[in-house]
């Protein structure tokens, strides 16, 4: 593992905190509308105002957020709630594997970055040379992407304080931000497949659990991929040429 690198051989605490807001900038585009959607979402969900920066700061997961001002709203049972957002999130625990978590400080500042790691600071940060990160870079970079975040929503609330009535349809922008996802993700073709399984799983959990639709399609989707992952396993397997045979 890299070890956290000395300030003083790569600048400044400044200049490389500066370093950190300049990669922000770039998915922060991304994040702060989304923040405002939720500000927007949570006050016409009827829920307090207060619940826009409380999700923010104590969850800070963008799509875990926004599922759960719906969720909440509908007043689904804390099961349902747990298991979705163990599901969404569980990519988090991945993400420890590779992150560059060791370039950061130990104690707060990496306490910090361990729970402001989120899919943007990941693909930020995970790609770039080790040489070049910082403890002050990472850490000016994801405190600003949750600012965006943060900022967003409040802006948000206001919004839709000052609207003199609900925005028809906007609850839909949260099924309308998974469904660009999902067709950016069927672009590349090779994720077709998790896509008809997701399909697939939907329609047994309507069928079958229409109490408990999102639960029931998660656990199937879940159950679906592992299957799937098996086979390609075993037929990846098959296909590699025996270790005996020449070439």
């Amino acid at each position: 593992m890299s070890a956290v690198a000395p300030i003083s051989a790569a600048g400044s605490w400044k200049a490389e905190a500066a370093k950190g807001v300049r990669d922000s900038l770039g998915v922060g585009i991304g994040i702060f509308p989304l923040g405002v959607a939720l500000g927007i979402l949570v006050v016409q969900a009827g829920l307090p105002m207060w619940v826009a920066p409380a999700l923010s700061i104590v969850i800070f997961a963008g799509s875990v957020e926004l599922l759960l001002v719906s969720m909440l709203a509908a007043g689904a049972p804390l099961l349902t709630i747990a298991v979705t957002v163990f599901a969404v999130n569980f990519r988090h625990v991945f993400y420890a594997l590779s992150f560059p978590i060791s370039r950061v400080r130990p104690g707060l500042a990496r306490a910090y970055s361990v729970y402001a790691l989120v899919d943007e600071a990941y693909a930020t940060y995970v790609l770039m040379p080790p040489s070049k990160l910082t403890s002050p870079r990472i850490l000016s970079g994801q405190l600003m992407m949750q600012l965006y975040w943060v900022g967003g929503g409040l802006i948000g609330l206001a919004i839709a304080g000052a609207l003199p009535a609900p925005i028809a349809g906007f609850e839909f922008a949260l099924a309308a931000t998974f469904t660009v996802m999902t067709l950016d993700a069927v672009r590349s073709r090779r994720q077709i497949p998790s896509a008809l399984l997701a399909a697939l799983a939907v329609a047994v959990a309507i069928a079958a659990f229409p109490e408990n639709t999102m639960l029931a399609a998660l656990v199937v989707f879940a159950a679906l991929l592992a299957v799937r992952y098996a086979v390609e396993s075993r037929r990846a397997r098959l296909a590699e040429p025996d270790e005996g045979e020449g070439t």
